[in-house]
């Protein structure tokens, strides 16, 4: 394609304005004057990473037994090395790190030697072959050297950067906090190149790198602890760390350029492996860089792990299994982040037979099988009728089952029930009802921040979607490109929530991408691949919107024009209009950016628009995300089963992003529908669904089930009576109950504005608090009515049970309570001989307000199983 290809940079005229291969901050920013053009350089760029990661990925593709990895090695320059690991290989899985028992040799020292370690220096240009043997087996990698004699200077962006970063220089408890600390101030995480090497070579009077004689350089001297520091010592002047630097600083101290590399892409080795406890594995981890070099950055890597109590891992990546389950090694370096999947089977005798015996109604049960076999984990038997018809009615609905529908369905013996009532539900009005409500905690439908009349118009909207059952890729079109009336067109309104084009970038990445990019505001993100270059980027896509007032009151007319950008904080030029890794947009192009945008966040090749919604209605029915928190899809915090997440956003692409398509195929699998009660080997599964997770009622579900189970409705204020928490607009309805019990402000786009863990107040609250005491003295209250009815003690028990419970009493829980019941009789006629009828009537009627209380307060009421 020539050495041209993809290096027109162009001005804001869309006028070719100079010749060069990258910007200041070391990445290709082309701004194409066609959208043919454009295209063809992603897809270049695409290309070309692709094939300089086929070795990392030709890695994985090995036969069984000890295998050496990676298998091929290019060492370019004289500073290159590379650690090899020995892995033993089953069925292309790895199982265990051998690189301890192995011996190593190379066939040519006078191209590379390797250590007892793994260790590979190169020696001279050429190829050679290193070897590994264990018990017997040998195997090879092949490693190639290149330009060794060559100098080559150390570089402040790749090399200096790295040094201070992985010394905790750069972090945000050193210098890298907002004000630095004692003067110094770097850039967290060094995501200013130029920044930094202003303050370590022009400030502080030029002390702390002195380029004539590097060893009386601060920032050596502080570093080595030769003079007092508060962050101690941080490295010796044997280490590696301070021949960089020292080399660096004796080179001429040289400052980031435009020629620099940057990281492209990274890599682990290996990605996935199962090990036991007490197992240890070293992690490796290549950078390919924007040049096609790749680089064991291994050294310079920073490391965590999302479960301690798996697996725990030092920062020079070596993995210690601590217990069983499954943890994701995080591995950041140059702005990019990889994951390492560490599996350990728990000590569980499972008899293979189980899997192939139980229910396996869709994909769903295959991919969740699959990982509860590899872990060793049994499933849960199915639920019962009761048990799924309580379940799905609140899960789908935020409603019971009324006594005369539990019934039915309990009798009803007919095969397909199950799949019949699904679909059922989903044409009802509860249903319409419940999702609005959750999409407008979504979109924080709230008299907080909008008009009475907005609030009405966007929840109108919404309910509407929903109805109609719009895809979710419209819905999400329509709301990011909204213009007009905010009273006319209800999604409007997300622009008055949301007024400039900062809070409109994070609000539309939380909301439909799952993601925070908040952080990269500021600086690059800590945890994710995102630049403050990115941010601006797709802040700018909403530099062109504007509000002005109505026609009437609390009316916002939202409007795009075709001038206006928003700044960079760092830099002079305008951020280029770009979604977070989609194809940029000229400067002056006269359209409404927000189009562009709506077209990217909504593509089939969008790797993260359909993930989020599928990991939040997922999070809904299944009792947590597979990934979690629900709205925190960072490539730092991975599903706890990516094969299951990527199938159903594939699968709710092809059905055109069709929510309730989605919905039906989680009711209908085996997984849902399993019993909450666990059993041996499963009871501490939270992550892997081998058994349902209990989780308490939302608020304003159990608000809605105290009124339908005592018969009583809550009245809001302002609403007609008979109106169910689940039916309201707004979130800014005065009532205690839905306060203490966690209902969502509606004032950040975070499901973490819902609180559903259990507290004093609450408990309190249910105690001796009016919300329910007040119902059960209604005289609407069922207790009245039974009363009235002149129900049986045994009638009376088994209407309860169906109506709050969803099942009949077993024989034991009826004969304790009808004992009970017959002991509180003989009590009240004892204290009284002569009892009156209407005395008696009010007795029997506290009685069975009692019994109620005593249902409603009750772990199995308040807790969807």
């Amino acid at each position: 394609m020539g050495e041209d290809a993809g290096r027109w940079l162009f001005d804001a005229n869309g006028r070719r304005e100079e010749h060069r291969c990258l910007t200041r901050d070391g990445r290709f920013r082309p701004v194409p004057n066609s959208v043919l053009e454009q295209r063809f350089y992603i897809m270049m760029r695409h290309i070309l990473v692709a094939i300089c990661l086929l070795p990392v990925v030709a890695n994985l593709a090995v036969a069984d037994g000890p295998v050496v990895l990676p298998a091929q090695v290019t060492l370019d320059g004289p500073h290159a090395g590379q650690r090899l690991i020995v892995e033993e290989m089953r069925g292309g899985k790895a199982f265990g790190d051998l690189t301890g028992q192995a011996k190593f040799s190379t066939a040519d020292p006078k191209v590379a030697t390797v250590d007892a370690q793994g260790r590979v220096q190169p020696v001279g240009d050429g190829e050679t072959v290193i070897r590994a043997e264990v018990a017997g087996q040998t195997s090879e990698a092949k490693i190639i050297v290149r330009h060794h004699g060559r100098t080559e200077p150390w570089s402040f962006a790749n090399d200096v950067q790295a040094v201070l970063t992985k010394t905790g220089c750069n972090m945000g408890s050193c210098h890298g906090a907002q004000s630095g600390k004692k003067g110094f101030k770097l850039a967290l995480r060094g995501y200013d190149h130029e920044a930094d090497y202003d303050t370590l070579t022009r400030r502080s009077r030029g002390r702390r790198v002195i380029p004539s004689d590097p060893a009386r350089s601060l920032i050596l001297l502080k570093a080595t602890g030769a003079i007092p520091h508060g962050g101690g010592t941080r490295f010796g002047t044997d280490s590696r760390e301070y021949h960089i630097v020292s080399q660096w600083i004796a080179e001429g101290a040289m400052g980031p350029s435009e020629a620099d590399t940057h990281v492209a892409e990274l890599a682990v080795l290996p990605e996935q492996v199962t090990l036991k406890p007490g197992d240890a594995q070293q992690i490796v981890v290549l950078a390919t860089y924007s040049d096609g070099t790749v680089r064991d950055v291994t050294q310079w890597a920073m490391y965590d792990t999302t479960e301690m109590g798996v697996a725990a891992v030092d920062q020079q990546g070596k993995v210690d299994v601590v217990g069983a389950g499954e943890s994701a090694i995080t591995v950041w370096f140059g702005s990019k982040v990889a994951v390492a999947t560490i599996s350990v089977p728990y000590d569980n005798k499972v008899d293979g037979q189980l899997f192939a015996q139980t229910s396996q109604v869709n994909f769903v049960d295959d991919l969740i099988l699959e990982k509860l076999k590899t872990l060793r984990i049994p499933p849960s038997r199915q639920a019962g009728d009761g048990e799924f018809l309580r379940r799905v009615y609140l899960d789908t609905m935020g409603i019971l089952p009324t006594v005369e529908e539990t019934r039915a369905f309990l009798a009803d013996e007919s095969p397909g029930k199950r799949a019949r009532l699904i679909d059922q539900i989903l044409q009802r009005t509860e249903y319409v009802d419940y999702w609005t409500y959750k999409w407008s905690d979504l979109l924080l439908v709230s008299s907080k921040q909008l008009d009475g009349a907005a609030v009405w118009a966007f929840y109108s909207w919404l309910r509407k979607c929903v109805e109609e059952n719009k895809p979710w890729d419209q819905l999400a079109q329509d709301v990011v490109t909204a213009r007009g009336s905010t009273l006319d067109n209800g999604a409007a309104n997300f622009f008055v929530l949301h007024k400039d084009p900062q809070q409109l970038t994070e609000a539309t990445s939380l909301t439909f991408l799952g993601m925070s990019i908040t952080c990269a505001r500021c600086h690059d993100h800590p945890m994710e691949r995102w630049t403050q270059d990115d941010y601006y980027g797709m802040a700018n896509l909403f530099g062109r919107v504007r509000q002005k007032d109505g026609a009437v009151g609390g009316e916002i007319v939202v409007f795009p024009v075709t001038e206006g950008n928003v700044p960079h904080p760092r830099r002079l030029e305008v951020p280029i209009p770009q979604p977070l890794d989609g194809e940029p947009l000229a400067v002056d192009d006269p359209r409404d950016r927000r189009a562009h945008l709506a077209e990217w966040l909504t593509a089939a090749e969008n790797p993260y628009f359909a993930r989020a919604i599928v990991n939040r209605v997922w999070a809904n029915f299944m009792g947590r995300g597979l990934v979690q928190p629900v709205d925190d899809l960072r490539s730092t915090n991975p599903a706890s089963n990516e094969k299951l997440l990527s199938a159903l956003a594939d699968d709710l692409r092809k059905h055109n992003y069709d929510v309730k398509h989605l919905i039906r195929t989680i009711l209908n699998s085996a997984a849902y529908q399993r019993s909450a009660e666990p059993v041996e080997g499963n009871e501490a599964d939270d992550r892997f669904y081998s058994h349902f997770l209990l989780k308490r009622m939302p608020a304003e579900v159990m608000l809605d089930a105290f009124s339908q189970t005592t018969g009583v409705p809550t009245q809001f204020p302002g609403f007609p009576k008979g109106w169910r928490a689940q039916q309201l607009p707004d979130s800014n309805i005065v009532s205690y109950f839905l306060s203490a019990f966690g209902r969502p402000s509606r004032e950040f786009v975070c499901t973490c504005e819902r609180t559903e863990d259990p507290n004093v107040t609450q408990t309190l609250h249910l105690t001796n608090g009016k919300t329910l005491n007040d119902k059960l003295k209604s005289d609407d209250c069922v207790a009245t009515t039974m009363t009235k009815e002149k129900l049986t003690d045994e009638q009376v028990i088994e209407r309860v049970y169906l109506g709050a419970l969803t099942r009949f009493p077993t024989e034991a829980e009826k004969a304790a309570l009808l004992k009970a019941f017959a002991e509180s009789t003989s009590a009240a006629v004892d204290e009284k001989q002569a009892v009156d009828e209407k005395v008696a009537a009010e007795q029997r009627q506290a009685l069975i307000a009692d019994f109620i209380w005593a249902t409603l307060s009750s772990k199995e009421f308040l807790f969807i199983h």
